[in-house]
Order: C-alpha cells, then structure tokens, then sequence
C-alpha cells in the first residue's frame, strides 16, 4: 500500500510549482533521493522498504488526515496571525511568575543559539564541560541565596519541585507512621494543586492550614511553607520550624531568589530544604514555561535529592573537570527505588537563570531587588493614602488592597489593558516586578482613585526590618564579578559554547533521544513576545492565538497517535508517564477498582517506567525479555495470569527499546485488556510510528510523546522537553486538571505541572513542525529514519554485530551494535565511546538497555555523507581495536584507552605514547579539517563522587585559574 499524500499537486509541473521554502525536503537529510541508501540495502522504493520491515499487521490502512503542509514563510506568517490574537495586557498577577529584562546577549547568544540548544544531557563530560560549568553557577546561585549546602542543576517548575521536597522528606525521615505532611494555606495555589496529586498515590494526607495555629506531632513528616507567601508578606518561620523539627519532621520552603537578595536565606531560619523557580532570572514567563524551578537541601540530605547534579572531579591529567555525579540516585540505575522519575530537567533555562546572575553579580542583583521593594513600598504608600487597606507587615513585591470594589478595580485596569490578581469581592491583589516604572505605579494607584497621586517617596526605604534582614554575602566567587560588560558577557558565553559539541559539530546518534534537525523556522516563533509575555494565569480571553495553537496541537497530536482526548499539561516525558499512569488509577478507582495497583513492565524499559509507576502507588513487577528482544510471551502471560485480579497496567515501548517492531504487539495488547488493566505506551520511539502505525491503532490505551524528540523540540543540554498525552476516549476525563485552581478531589486526576499547558511557549516549535511537513512529511521522515538506521546496521555488522533484529532481519529506527567480546582484549564501551570524541562525534547511547553495547539512532534528518563519515568513522576505530586485539597497539598504552586527546597534551613538549600525535588528535582527513578538541581528558567519575563538590566555589580546592578562582576582597 503506499505511504505518503502528496505535498504539492501532482502531474509533471510539481516540482516546477514547488516553494523554494519547502520545509520537508530540508528536513530530510537525504533532500530528494533515498535512492543510494536503499540501493545499498536492496530495496527499490521507501514504500517497500516499510513494507519489508514495518509488520503488516501495525500498519494504517490510510494516510493521517492533516492540513496540507506549508512552506516556512507561509507557516511562520499563519503562525504570527495566530499570535496577534493574544492580547498583551501588562500582567501584575504575581502568582510566582513575573515580567522580567532577559538581557539581549543573553537572550541572543543563548537561547537563540543552537550550539546552547541542540546540546543533549551532559552525560559524555568531556564534550559538555561548557554547559556543566553554566549549570555548577546555577547551583552555586541557588545554594547561596538559599543557605543550603548543595543545589541541583534544575527542576520542571516551583510546584513540581515542591512535591518533589515532599517525596524527599517522606524517604528520608522513613517512619511508617509518619504519613502526613502539612501545607501552608498561604503557598502559591498551583503548588498546592500539584503537591496534593502526589501526595494521594502515596497514601500522604496532606493538610492544608494556618502555620501560625498549627500544631505537629508524630504522624507528621514534614512541611511546607511560603517565604514571601503568595499574598507577599514576610513571615517569621523560626517557630513553626522548630515546632516540626521538634515533631521529627523536616520543612520545606518554596522561597523566591532575587527576594533572598534582601531576605534571610531558608537555610539559616532552619529550613531542610528550599524550591522555587528561577524563572524571574531573565526567562520570559511564557504563558507558564520553560523555566528552571531549583531545589537545595542540606549535605546529609544529598542521596535522597532528585534530578541532576553537577559535581567537580579531575581528569586524567590531574586538572579539575566537571561531570555529573551521584549517578546512582537517577532512575536509570535504581529504576523502582530512585528518588524521582525526573529525566529531562530544564538545562537551558537553568543556564540562562545563571548567566543573568553572572551579568548583574550580587550587586545588580540586590539593585534589582532593592528597587522592585522600594516601588512597592511607594505603592503601599499611595494606597494607604487613599484611605485603602493595604498589607501589614513586609513585603517584598506584592501587596493585598483591601476594602475596595474589586469588581470596579478590575474593570478599570481592564480599560488600561492590565491585570490584578482576584482575592474576593473586597479585595485584590498586585505584584511588581523589574519591568514596573514610576509611571506604572501612577497607572495602577489610579485604578483605585482617577485623580489621586503618588506620595513624597523620601520617606521611604528598601530594607526588610530584623530579623528579616539578610546580612550574609552571596555571590562571592570569581565568576559573578567579571562579566558585567557585554563584550565580557558574550566572550565568556562563547567561551563555554566552545567547549561543547552539539549538533552544530556533527550527528548525535544517540538511541532512544532522536536527535533529529531543530529547524531555524520553528525556533523563531519562541521569542515572539506575543508568545513570551503572557502570565500562565492571564485571562482567557486574552491567549486566544495560545488557545488556537492548543486546538490545533491536541488535533494534530490525536490524529497522529489515534487517541480521542490530548492533554499538553505535562512539561516532560518524565510527567507524561506519571500524568497517562495517574489517569489508568483514576479509571480504576473510577469503576471500585482501586485494588488494581500491579503494574507489569519489561525488563528492557527506560529508567523512568518504573520510577513512574512507584510514584503514582503501583507495584511493579518485571517481564522478561526473550534472545531476540521482544518481550517474552510466556512470562507476560504468566504474570498476567498469576496478578489478573490486581493487573493495572502494562508499561510497554514501541518499537521496542531494543529497536525492533515486535509484530505480537496487538495480542499484548489484547492480554492485557483481557485481566481487566489498561496498556501504557512509552513514547520514546514514536519516531518510528507516526503516519505508518499509531498507540491507538495497536491497541494502547495512553501514550506520551516527547515533543523533545519525535517533534523536533530542542534538547537543550538535559531541557526543556515536553510530554503531552494522548488518552482513549475512557480515560479523558481522567487527564490532569487546571493548576491553577483549588486541587482536585475525587477520581479526577489533579494537575502534574505548575501551568495549566505546561511548558507552553515551547509548543510553537512542535505546531511548525507539523504544519510544515504534512502527512506526506511526516511519513516520510518515519520511513527516512528507519532507512538510515538499516542502512548505519547493514555498514556496521560486519565489524560490530548488530545484537537485535526484526522479522526479515531489519531494525526499526535505531540499532544496537555488539562490543562485548573485545572485553577479553581489555577494550571496553566506554573507550570506544571516548574515542568517538576525537573523531568530532558524541557517543551513541551506552550499555543500554544491555551492557556493553551502543544503541544508535541516526534519525531522518541526517545526510548520506554525515552518515558515511560516523560509520568510518567507527570502522577506523575498530581498526584501532583489531591492532590492540594483534599486539600491534600496547592493550593499555593506546589511542583508545587515552581518549580522549586534549590539545595541552598533543601539544605537549614530552610525548611517550607508542602512537603518533596525529593517530592521536588528527586519524582522518575530515577531523584534520574540522576538529572539535575536548576541553578535559577522561574524566575521573569515581573521584568526583568520592570527594563531591557542587559550587564553583569549591573549585577552588582543584584550581586557581581566573574563573575558577575565589575574588578575594570583592565583599
């Protein structure tokens, strides 16, 4: 059957009529002709390429049904007729999201810039030691401004990280007893939302009420409080924490990290652990994301901390590099017993977060700050002198008005294209941010009176009051004081640019991650300000182009997954399966099914399925694997059979992990709804799906796709990503609810996310995706990419045996290639992996899902010549390997085990390698020409977790150099 509509008119004049701008034949790597590729893989069209190794029992009887695709000047001119319908009013609702200056160097060279946004996670360090070095003064600003002791390199948002502290303090206080945990009335609603959806699977009873009245005891395990709270008052936490920590609990406090600029930090009223957002660092709100929310806790703590972290080790030379430490905690390695399913974090916007903080220093920070507090307080007194009623107490940049129409208010800031926060009939409230001017506050104090005028501000002044008052010195490293030029600024950007590959260098082949083209045209829409300057909680009527970009997507999404109902609530893949597993329980509880809590999962399945599954209450039970892969039948329905009573769900990817379409996947399916559970679908591989199979169409009850793979949303060096759901049409009214509101009771599933769309500004990348490709487009970039993974399987074999493969002897869209038996020969993955590095190529995905292999995925988007040159260059490597193997090259003392190659050593004045200089740094023509050099050697990993540092202020123990090294003085 054929595969593909046609993109233009057919007849002899198509290509003729065809727009120079036409997007899908940019996209593809191989442009107009697969021909070479399939010639070399037998096979004489794409269509009889897809039916040799697609089963035939998956396959669509009939193309998608999407708008015909558009050229990118057409696509990005539909686009900004959309945006124009989103109304720019000035939003003053505060809420923990705030208008802010995103410096234009930052902005420019930065989140503009795909050598910054097509990085993937750092987990090849010595090709990433620029965006780890970003990330270490991201979590030495969070440390310090919170009082903490160690720093993560970035949450989703402040309200998952908020639920996430909760599940922090549950493990480690670890007290069977201890299942409740108390939540100041006064945190951000959202928050509340969200916390209160973990909590429920958990069997945590969260208790919402006054810290003031409240009293703890040993049922207790923790709490959470806000500081400045969500109305803006200060308050003094000392005894509600002492109350806790007297009860045996640890506290939580959600806390806002230019207002710790002038505040007491967390961590020295006895907080255990601080979460926010770093969002008004620079980072437009985006009608609620991407931003990086943060977390800090106490060192005795660090174990028990999800989501990244960014230590310093040594490399092989004795110098201080970075990597990524404490490995062991990430669901990838503990799976069922990891501290969080977190995968994807928000990388990108945490180095934003950090470079505004290194632009402005301490100084400009605590400027800032200082002014946002003292208009504020200029406000307060204008109101005060119109007889209103306005906050007791401090504040930092929000004020409640009290005994006032708020119908009137909000009407009259309606006409002046402004928004308040509501509070009640009486009441309403404001918050300022680095953007307000003097003028604004004239707008605003007229909103209550026409004709009344701001005060004297001589008066004032700009200091919290003791014990409030900060008195402790923060930013003192090197780092925060050297680039407040802009030519310093985008020198030191360039700087660490420099020392990371991304696709900007070359293909990043890395399986199960579908590093495919993030294409310039769906990038630009991001920074439009009609996208980027709407607050999350603005009226809907005013995001009506958000509105119509959300149809389109949940329209698009469903056809293409062929589920009824989309949410684009969840801001990862990570939230993706916990949102779809959350609505599976629902369903159940939904039906006085609640004992359905068995969740069978392959042994083969990515890191976060089981993770998921242990957070939303459900016992996972492992499938086996058979030796070609595929799940293995007998054990599934073994266990099917032995947990039917209590089967909640299946947990399946597909194409498999192991980069094969299993043609069972219908009668798994069947199985499994056969025992009363619903099937989960993993949308890592949907790159291999969409327009030739669906999750609904094989049977799947809910999938999640990564927007940040098969819809060419950025990785961005570890996020943003994005994780919509598709659901069928039993399981929608179980989708995650508005955030926003008060939390959901009931079945109904809450929210995952802090914002009602999740990373919405992001969504844009995905809607020119799809609007530019098509149908047509999209199938064929799916035929495209199972094409390149053959063609890179069938040039390999004969060297690295590909491990796993389908019917007829295909694979899917990615391969994985056998390196087992040079073990014998002292040759390990990881040297093959560092190798690669001095070729200019970052490692495919290593020893998993099986030791001592690489998975490669080659996507659509990458040409024959690129993909040519990876195989080459993995041929010459086995070259290499083969000499060790003959003696020829010393088993130790080899290009391999010293990879890789920094220039300081090539360049070195001693060299007693048994291999040249140019084997070493130079083995091809094309690297000669091109050559991306490692900015560290091979990177210590158990060092670095023996002795763990995560500040670049501890740098100072590995290194003197000028930006590592501490001011001395500057305070």
């Amino acid at each position: 059957m054929p595969f593909a509509t046609p993109a233009v008119p057919s007849g002899p004049f198509s290509d003729v009529i065809r727009a120079s701008d036409d997007f899908a034949r940019r996209h593809h790597g191989g442009a107009s002709d697969p021909a070479p590729l399939l010639s070399a893989l037998q096979q004489p069209t794409l269509d009889a390429l897809t039916e040799a190794a697609v089963p035939a029992s998956i396959r669509l009887p009939s193309p998608l049904s999407l708008p015909p695709p558009l050229g990118e000047s057409a696509a990005l001119a539909e686009l900004k007729s959309i945006a124009s319908l989103n109304q720019m009013f000035r939003s003053y609702l505060g809420q923990g999201y705030y208008d802010t200056f995103t410096p234009p160097v930052i902005q420019r060279t930065i989140l503009e810039n795909p050598g910054w946004y097509t990085a993937y996670t750092p987990y090849q360090a010595e090709i990433s030691q620029g965006r780890m070095e970003a990330l270490l003064n991201f979590q030495t600003l969070v440390v310090e401004l919170t009082g903490l002791e160690i720093a993560n390199a970035s949450m989703l948002d402040e309200a998952t990280a908020a639920a996430e502290a909760m599940t922090l303090a549950f493990r480690s206080v670890a007290d069977a007893r201890r299942k409740r945990f108390f939540a100041s009335r006064l945190c951000h609603p959202q928050t509340l939302s969200v916390v209160v959806t973990r909590a429920q699977p958990l069997g945590i009873d969260v208790v919402v009420g006054d810290h003031a009245a409240a009293t703890f005891d040993s049922t207790y395990f923790g709490a959470l409080l806000q500081y400045p709270d969500t109305f803006g008052l200060v308050h003094p936490y000392d005894d509600v924490v002492a109350r806790m920590h007297a009860a045996g609990g640890l506290v939580v406090v959600a806390t806002d990290l230019l207002a710790l600029t002038l505040l007491r930090p967390p961590g020295e009223f006895g907080a255990d652990v601080a979460v926010g957002s770093a969002q008004r660092l620079g980072v437009p709100m985006g009608y609620g994301g991407p931003h990086a929310g943060f977390m800090a806790t106490r060192d005795a703590l660090k174990r028990q901390m999800p989501g990244r972290l960014i230590g310093v080790s040594k490399d092989a030379q004795g110098n201080p590099a970075l990597r990524m430490a404490l490995g062991t905690r990430e669901q990838h390695i503990r799976r069922d017993k990891a501290t969080s399913n977190i995968c994807t974090a928000q990388v990108l916007l945490a180095v934003m977060a950090s470079m505004y903080a290194v632009y402005h220093g301490p100084d400009g920070l605590r400027r800032i700050a200082r002014r946002i507090k003292f208009l504020t307080e200029w406000l307060a007194a204008g109101l005060r002198g119109l007889g209103a009623g306005v906050s007791e107490g401090p504040f930092f940049d929000t004020l409640v008005v009290h005994n006032v129409s708020a119908s009137r208010v909000h009407a009259a800031a309606h006409a002046k294209r402004l928004n308040l926060r509501p509070v009640d009939d009486t009441s309403v409230a404001l918050s300022l941010d680095e953007t307000t001017t003097g003028e604004d506050l004239q707008v605003l104090l007229g909103l209550f009176r026409e004709s009344a005028t701001l005060p004297d501000p001589g008066s004032l002044n700009a200091e919290f009051p003791a014990p409030h008052a900060r008195r402790s010195d923060f930013l003192r490293h090197a780092v925060f004081h050297r680039h407040h030029t802009e030519h310093e600024m985008l020198r030191y950007i360039k700087r660490l640019e420099a020392k990371d590959l991304s696709l900007c260098h070359s293909m990043i082949s890395l399986g199960s991650c579908t590093m495919k083209l993030n294409a310039a045209s769906e990038m630009l829409p991001v920074t439009w300000p009609e996208f980027g300057r709407l607050h999350p909680y603005a009226p809907v009527e005013q995001a009506r182009g958000y509105t119509q970009l959300f149809r389109d997507l949940k329209t698009w999404l469903a056809e293409i997954t062929g589920f009824s109902a989309v949410s684009l609530q969840p801001n990862a893949g990570s939230q993706g399966e916990y949102a779809g597993l959350l609505a599976i329980r629902a369903y159940h509880l939904s039906r006085g099914e609640g004992h359905r809590t068995v969740c069978l999962i392959p042994t083969s399945a990515h890191g976060t399925n089981p993770a998921s599954a242990v957070m939303c209450g459900m016992q996972v039970v492992p499938v086996a694997c058979d030796v070609q892969g595929n799940i293995d039948l007998a054990d599934l329905q073994n266990k099917a059979d032995l947990h039917a009573a209590s089967l909640a769900a299946l947990m399946v990817t597909y194409p498999s992990t192991h980069g094969v379409f299993e043609g069972s996947i219908r009668d798994i399916c069947a199985l499994i709804h056969a025992r009363g559970g619903q099937v989960y679908m993993d949308g890592a591989n949907m790159n291999a799906q969409v327009g030739l199979t669906s999750p609904g169409f094989v049977g799947a009850d809910v999938c999640h796709l990564n927007l940040h793979k098969t819809f060419c949303i950025p990785h961005g060096g570890g996020g943003p990503g994005m994780g919509p759901i598709g659901v069928a049409a039993h399981l929608a009214p179980f989708l995650p609810g508005n955030p926003g509101m008060d939390a959901n009771h009931g079945y109904t599933s809450g929210a995952v996310s802090a914002a009602p769309f999740g990373s919405a500004s992001i969504l844009v990348i995905s809607w020119m995706y799809i609007r530019m490709m098509g149908a047509r487009g999209l199938t064929e970039a799916t035929q495209r990419a199972i094409l390149n993974a053959n063609y890179v399987a069938r040039r390999l074999d004969p060297y690295f045996p590909v491990l796993y493969r389908g019917t007829g002897g295909w694979v899917a869209h990615e391969c994985i290639i056998d390196l087992r038996a040079w073990k014998k020969e002292g040759i390990e993955v990881e040297d093959v992996a560092k190798r690669l590095m001095d070729y200019g190529y970052h490692a495919p995905t290593m020893s998993w899902p099986v030791a001592g292999t690489l998975m490669i995925e080659p996507t659509e988007s990458e040409s024959q010549t690129e993909l040519d040159r990876f195989c080459d260059t993995l041929i010459a490597i086995h070259g290499e390997m083969d000499r060790i193997a003959k003696g020829q090259l010393d088993r130790v003392n080899n290009p391999l085990k010293h990879a890789p190659h920094t220039a300081s050593v090539v360049t070195a004045d001693g060299w007693n390698r048994p291999y040249s200089r140019e084997l070493a740094a130079f083995p091809t023509p094309w690297v000669r020409a091109n050559k991306f050099w490692p900015s560290v050697g091979r990177v210590d990993n158990v060092y670095g977790d023996r002795n763990l540092v995560c500040s670049c202020v501890g740098m100072d123990a590995y290194s003197t150099t000028p930006e590592t090294a501490q001011l001395q003085g500057s305070q």
